[in-house]
């Protein structure tokens, strides 16, 4: 479709033929966006967490879109805050949690400075639009769906509804190489709603991926930790890595990771049994921390480090924390991982031969560590995959089960004499 020449006409489609159950939508959004409409803008529920209402999921997520100006939208929300700097978008707080509020984007042509870096992604300065660019600017058909809480009717502008019900992604667009050279991180979420929604990829959509991974290099390495947050806590983790390793992508965003892989089935099997953790986990309502699965997939480039450190006649309490913090730090020049998390993942690791020591004070004192329950569950994996034997997982796991007096047993603890 020409947004040149004429609006596209979006299909309504009525409560009574989409089924949405309002009672999933988060309250702050709803609140968001009868605010706006109370104040002369507009403002719908968009993008995926209208598909996955669509789909009968209840999203994780939220985003608004309106026609109100950032600082308009400032000005009614006091608790708020504007962020970016090529598209400006606002996030409006309830607490800690945030709603997304954007304002709709301008079509590709509609007056906007283009330039296209070394590596041929294409950057523009996003300039404001209507409703009708808004839709034509969105990734995929099925994200490209607006939900309107005032009337209960599904805006579809790009047939997303029909994709949706045909288990199609399909990009917007006629130029799909363009699409992915606008953002590359699109390689990264196509893959993501294949493995996630069990959507099959468009034909014309798949065809230019594997020429254009190379684009993610040139994306911030925070942006690309959220992508990765978002691959590895979808509930579909395996399925994600796979598609990813497919696609070849294993390689470009965990190099290391990649290389320590050849010829190790042992620490295949290791990757393979935490992301099942972490799914698992997911699907019973457990927390997980973004720090465990880095941990597992740096495990074998940091024992390569360690080793290499240990040869040169470091000690081990100096060489476990320099070749964490530097397989850590190399892994975060393409996924940028927040300090918060690499100390945990360095801690995780160097636990790992202090819970082979099963004996004396110092034992029951792991116990109380911050990190001793990752630390652990790690342990658990490595048995799992073969690297330890059984019994070391087991004999940790009795004694947190026992009373002191038999963990005092299990350790041949021997209390001091009083003098």
């Amino acid at each position: 479709m020409n947004s040149d020449t004429q609006k596209p006409v979006p299909t309504r489609i009525p409560s009574s033929e989409h089924k949405i159950n309002e009672d999933l939508i988060c309250a702050h959004a709803q609140q968001i966006i009868k605010k706006l409409v109370e104040a002369g803008f507009q403002a719908y529920l968009v993008g995926g967490c209208v598909r996955d209402l669509l789909l009968g999921k209840e999203p994780k997520d939220f985003d608004v879109a309106t026609n109100a100006h950032p600082n308009e939208i400032c000005e009614l929300f006091k608790k708020s805050r504007i962020i970016g700097r090529r598209f400006q978008i606002v996030h409006v707080y309830q607490q800690r949690n945030f709603i997304e509020v954007s304002t709709f984007r301008a079509s590709n042509s509609q007056g906007e400075d283009e330039t296209t870096t070394n590596n041929g992604r294409i950057v523009r300065d996003n300039t404001f639009g209507t409703i009708e660019e808004d839709a034509e600017r969105r990734d995929f058909t099925i994200n490209s769906m607006y939900y309107d809480m005032t009337s209960h009717e599904v805006l579809d502008f790009c047939g997303g509804l029909d994709d949706l019900k045909n288990q199609t992604i399909r990009m917007i667009g006629d130029d799909i190489e363009a699409r992915y050279r606008e953002d590359p991180v699109r390689i990264l979420r196509a893959l993501r709603f294949q493995a996630k929604l069990g959507l099959k990829i468009d034909d014309a959509t798949v065809k230019p991926i594997p020429s254009l991974i190379h684009l993610l290099a040139d994306i911030p390495p925070s942006r690309l930790f959220d992508e990765a947050l978002k691959l590895f806590h979808s509930g579909h983790a395996v399925k994600c890595f796979q598609t990813i390793e497919k696609f070849g992508l294993v390689r470009v965003l965990f190099p290391m990771t990649d290389e320590a892989r050849k010829n190790n089935s042992q620490f295949d099997s290791l990757i393979y049994a935490a992301l099942e953790s972490t799914d698992s986990r997911i699907k019973n309502g457990k927390p997980v921390n973004p720090a465990f699965v880095f941990a597992i997939l740096l495990w074998q480039p940091y024992l390569k480090r360690l080793e290499q450190y240990n040869n040169n006649g470091v000690s081990y309490a100096e060489g476990a924390w320099d070749a964490g913090r530097t397989t850590v730090s190399k892994q975060s020049s393409i996924i940028n991982i927040p300090r918060r998390f690499s100390i945990a993942i360095c801690e995780i690791w160097k636990l790992q031969p202090r819970l082979l020591k099963k004996h004396g004070y110092k034992t029951l004192k792991l116990l109380e560590h911050p990190r001793f329950r990752a630390a652990y569950d790690f342990m658990c994996l490595r048995t799992q995959a073969g690297e330890l034997d059984e019994s070391e997982c087991l004999w940790w796991t009795k004694i947190q089960e026992v009373s002191a007096e038999e963990q005092k047993k299990m350790i041949s603890f021997k209390p001091k004499r009083k003098k």
